[in-house]
């Protein structure tokens, strides 16, 4: 007989919230200090289909509806927020965190940036 893994609520202070905006979605991920992850969402996960989930208004709905589980199940009360990617919902996510009421401590950006990226195309020879 299998069993079910009990879910823990563990009481944490300080966690890490991790927002990747791409064009079409925005993915939020709560995490503790070690890396485990609490709660996640997406604008996709909040019920927004097509090209709504890529707005602003989707990303701000989907970390609303992850922080404030956090908040009620875990205890969070400061956060840490790295930002990743180009989309549109990267400054709203922003702005939905501080509406929540939770103390941010640090923002930082984690936008992979090539070094050199990939090999050029072959001179064009007219």
């Amino acid at each position: 007989m299998a069993t079910k893994n009990k879910k823990i609520n563990k009481e944490v202070g300080l966690g890490r919230v991790y927002i990747s905006a791409s064009f079409n979605n925005t993915l939020v991920t709560v995490t503790n200090t070690q890396g485990e992850t609490l709660a996640w969402g997406s604008s996709g996960a909040s019920g927004f289909k097509g090209t709504r989930r890529a707005t602003p208004f989707a990303a701000t709905s989907a970390v609303e509806k992850v922080i404030n589980k956090v908040k009620n199940e875990n205890g969070v009360d400061e956060l840490e927020v790295y930002v990743k990617g180009p989309g549109a919902g990267r400054d709203a996510a922003l702005r939905a965190i501080k509406a929540t009421g939770v103390k941010i401590s640090m923002i930082a950006d984690i936008t992979p940036v090539p070094h050199n990226g990939p090999r050029p195309k072959k001179k064009r020879r007219v």
